[in-house]
């Protein structure tokens, strides 16, 4: 079977693309205005008053873990690169069990927006969240500019439509979505997107798979006659096995620190449902990526690679392409509009987290000491909202034609390595102290950036210099370690008693959500509460 001629569509408007588009935005925003109607208190904007049930918290997750990147990265990798291309996927899959195991529950039950509600539970709150809040904005920032760059390139190559156009309504439109409908619309936006892109997916899939007699040993068979047996062996992508398993934990620890898919769990009504999101996500994401390894595959065969690096170098429209060949230029708009609607979800997550890290963390928490009304708490996580939004479409028109690659596994560098060990140790380390914390939050977020300035992927890859001071493309092997011990070490150097005799409270409030401790003689234990309160700030809290 040879691969189609390329004669595609792609550059050109789309008629199908932009109805798709067009019913997709109008829905949503009919979504956004009930959202809206809804959206009165700082929790229903933060994290939908706790109203979201465990199976629509997981479809939601779910959308907003998948990204283009994910639909179109991860099928362009297997289509160029082969078996190797499915490293990605992996990585960010098994990085739900560490979510489940040790973040979903905890989480839920100590904090109550951001996940720097649960590093500062026993620590002092000012320097805490201060530190929380840089790693979190430098994530969001960096996967904005990720989003918003891919939207602009794959909506300049879908609708015809120019670059900085694509890039202005993707900002536009996802400021309404979290302006006005906060988490409840972004929740709903989600949703649908995720059950888009499932249908889309696996009927682009079960097309190709018709071309085999529906056997994927066939396809395989296919791809091996066509490029050799090594497209079903490891090794084309990373070759070096220390490389490999620095981008493996960085993947998998980095989904444990990512701020949009931690605020998430503030949207359930109790732990219970907490973790039943996580199942039903991880269902969903882990059935996803073995569709794409199908895709990939079958855009190999069916595509030809030179025909997808011939319109992008990085085979990013790889399952646009194939959805034209299997399924007609009707099929390619409908999987571009999937598209942008993926881009727009995950947008409009990184948007609400980031604003959660400026409104709560930094002005209801530390700028104001607790002590901000209920109305003044919503008008600022608006504005900061909107703030974030312009700086997103700035951002992505600034950095237009750069290749951001990198900053999608920058974004997770830094949330393993700044979030995730301040995050864990916080609620599994009797001795872990403020100045800990603080030295942890700092050092990962630090490191992973200096390192990754250091590396191929920036020096080699982006600058075009013959050689780079730190030889792995991803730092995760060396500043997820170092995040702990430099918190471990400044702990122990610094203890600090206060927190240390909170401990115990922490540890029965992960389990069960009751915010006081419980008595040693209590026979019976108290009603959980159904949704986290704020910490009361301690007196070393309330002088910090």
């Amino acid at each position: 079977m040879n691969p189609a001629e390329t004669t595609t569509q792609l550059g050109q408007p789309n008629a199908t693309a932009i109805l798709f588009f067009l019913l997709f935005v109008g829905v949503t925003l009919a979504i956004t205005y009930w959202a809206a109607r809804k959206t009165k208190t700082t929790s229903e904007f933060f994290a939908a008053g706790g109203g979201v049930s465990a199976a629509q918290n997981g479809f939601a997750l779910a959308g907003d873990y998948m990204s283009a990147a994910s639909f179109l990265g991860i099928a362009g990798l297997v289509a160029t690169s082969g078996f190797d291309g499915l490293i990605y996927s992996v990585g960010w899959l098994v990085g739900w069990p560490v979510v489940t195991f040790l973040i979903a529950e905890p989480l839920r039950n100590l904090g109550k927006y951001t996940f720097a509600d649960v590093v500062a539970y026993r620590l002092k709150q000012t320097p805490v969240r201060l530190s929380a809040a840089v790693g979190t904005l430098t994530v969001v920032s960096f996967y904005l500019i990720a989003q918003m760059v891919g939207a602009g390139n794959l909506i300049h190559l879908l609708f015809g439509l120019s670059y900085e156009a694509a890039v202005v309504i993707v900002g536009a439109v996802m400021i309404l979505y979290v302006l006005f409908g906060g988490m409840i619309a972004t929740t709903w936006v989600q949703i649908v997107k995720a059950v888009l892109l499932l249908a889309g997916a696996t009927g682009l899939a079960g097309m190709v798979l018709s071309r085999f007699g529906f056997s994927p040993l066939r396809l395989f068979n296919e791809a091996a006659t066509q490029y050799g047996a090594e497209v079903l062996a490891p090794g084309k992508l990373v070759n070096n096995p220390l490389e490999a398993i620095s981008l493996g934990v960085a993947l998998m620890f980095g989904t444990a620190g990512l701020p949009h898919i931690l605020m998430r769990f503030y949207t359930v009504p109790d732990a219970k449902a907490a973790r039943s999101s996580v199942f039903y996500a991880t269902g969903l994401i882990g059935y996803f990526y073995l569709v794409t390894f199908i895709l990939g595959f079958g855009a190999s065969v069916l595509v030809g690679r030179q025909a997808i690096t011939g319109v992008d170098k990085g085979g990013n429209m790889a399952a646009p392409m194939l959805a034209e060949v299997v399924g007609g230029t009707g099929f390619l708009g409908f999987i571009s509009a999937v598209a942008f609607a993926t881009i727009l979800a995950v947008v409009a997550g990184l948007t609400l987290s980031g604003a959660a890290a400026l409104s709560h963390d930094l002005w209801s928490s530390v700028v104001r000491k607790g002590q901000a009304p209920e109305a003044e708490q919503l008008k600022v996580a608006r504005l900061a909202s909107l703030f974030l939004g312009v700086l997103a479409i700035i951002l992505g028109v600034v950095f237009k034609g750069q290749n951001v690659a990198f900053m999608v596994g920058l974004a997770f560098a830094i949330a393993a390595s700044a979030n995730f060990p301040a995050l864990l140790l916080s609620m599994a380390w009797k001795k872990f102290t403020t100045n800990g914390a603080v030295a942890s939050m700092l050092t990962g977020a630090i490191s992973s950036v200096l390192f990754i300035f250091l590396s191929p992927t920036v020096q080699v890859d982006l600058l075009g210099n013959t050689s780079a001071l730190f030889p792995l493309r991803n730092p995760g092997v060396i500043t997820i370690p170092l995040a702990f011990i430099v918190g471990a070490a400044v702990s122990l150097l610094f203890p600090e008693h206060e927190s240390a005799a909170r401990f115990a409270e922490v540890k029965h409030r992960m389990h069960v959500g009751v915010p006081q401790p419980v008595p040693a003689v209590a026979a019976v234990a108290p009603k959980p509460a159904e949704g986290p309160p704020r910490p009361a700030a301690t007196g070393s809290e309330a002088k910090a």
